[in-house]
């Protein structure tokens, strides 16, 4: 399991966990893998900058990674403008229909209102709100790892991050994006199997890990998409993986910050409850299935807009979501985004916990393979 990526960067087992949450990120890096934090919904600099300061006053001597947004391909992307006026520009561009529509699912939901006026912020998913907070990040020394989550970075941010003695990578779960990450010098992929949370392709992880392994080899792969525990970790490794990328793992831990009523849907669901869906980006997107995703399906209805229009008109649920997730039919309509391998997670843990277990089941699992030898 000691991997050369491991060596790279000096940690003891080759597990990747993706997180909004500051603690996680701590207890996994703690815990002998890494954590990375995920930035997409950080709303400003400022709040960046105290999140990254608590990372880097708990962590202790371990290393952290950092997840940023840059879409190759998004409305409005490179338009000149500032950040905040890309952002007013984006409002405007959506229809009023979308935005009624909105309002009646939530108001029908019984959602309470957010405690002021304010507008909902996007968060980083711009090439203009993302360069300040990369910035920032490489400023830290413990940051040593940032991974581009949609599409090859552009090769000045490539260039900036690698000239600073970090690695860089990106998820992708296609050859053809597979062997542009790897032309653009990249220092490793995430081959994202269809089973995955969030963003994720068509192509599922047994065909997608090993295709992808042989298509940018010597390049490591990090094998993301249904992983949740020691024997999918084995599986994965056996196909040439260089370490394993986990999310869903980290929803429902001890440490993840989201409130009990959003925890027990995860713990509740089934595999079966997590689809795909347009309906809170406009790119698909794995969470679980609930009024929202259905009703966007429905043709009477408005179609989901294009990525990022969607997510901006999707804001203001998902603040309010999150804030009063207990609140009537919340989790209704809530964007409770995980992979398939939710159905497999059917109680609280620790993040110390989780990384235990997938070393003993990763352990056990070998042992196994190992005594179907001949002698």
């Amino acid at each position: 399991m000691y991997t050369e990526l491991c060596k790279k960067l000096d940690i003891d087992v080759p597990i990747f966990a993706f997180t909004h949450c500051r603690d996680v990120v701590v207890e996994v890096s703690k815990a002998g893998g890494i954590g990375v934090f995920g930035a997409a919904f950080v709303n400003s600099l400022e709040e960046l900058k105290e999140e990254l300061d608590w990372i880097d006053a708990h962590i202790g001597d371990h290393i952290y990674g950092f997840d940023i947004v840059i879409p190759n391909n998004a409305v409005g992307q490179g338009s000149g403008m500032s950040a905040a006026e890309q952002e007013n520009k984006l409002w405007e561009m959506i229809p009023q229909e979308h935005t009624d529509f909105t309002n009646k699912m939530i108001d029908e939901h019984g959602v309470p209102q957010w405690h002021d006026d304010s507008r909902p912020p996007m968060g980083a998913w711009t090439m203009e709100q993302v360069m300040p907070m990369l910035e920032d990040a490489l400023k830290r020394p413990k940051c040593k790892v940032i991974v581009n989550a949609l599409g090859t970075p552009p090769d000045h941010v490539t260039k900036m991050v690698q000239d600073s003695g970090r690695l860089i990578g990106a998820l992708t779960g296609t050859k053809k994006h597979a062997k542009a990450h790897k032309e653009a010098g990249l220092d490793f992929i995430v081959a994202n199997g269809s089973e995955g949370g969030g963003h994720c392709g068509e192509i599922g992880s047994i065909v997608c890990w090993p295709e992808l392994v042989d298509a940018v080899a010597p390049m490591p792969v990090i094998a993301a998409g249904g992983i949740g525990n020691g024997r999918q970790m084995l599986a994965a490794m056996g196909m040439g993986a260089a370490g394993v990328w986990t999310g869903s793992l980290w929803l429902t831990v001890e440490e993840a910050h989201a409130q009990m009523a959003q925890k027990e849907s995860y713990l509740k669901a089934e595999s079966t409850d997590a689809v795909t869906t347009k309906s809170w980006t406009g790119k698909n997107c794995r969470l679980l299935r609930n009024d929202w995703s259905e009703a966007w399906k429905d043709p009477a209805n408005p179609d989901p807009l294009p990525f990022p229009l969607q997510l901006l008109l999707t804001s203001d649920l998902r603040r309010r979501s999150a804030m009063y997730a207990s609140a009537g039919d919340t989790q209704k309509i809530a964007d409770n985004g995980c992979g398939q391998v939710i159905g497999q997670i059917n109680e609280i843990e620790s993040c110390r916990g989780v990384v235990s277990r997938l070393i003993g089941e990763y352990v056990d699992a070998l042992e196994a393979l190992n005594g179907l030898m001949p002698e």
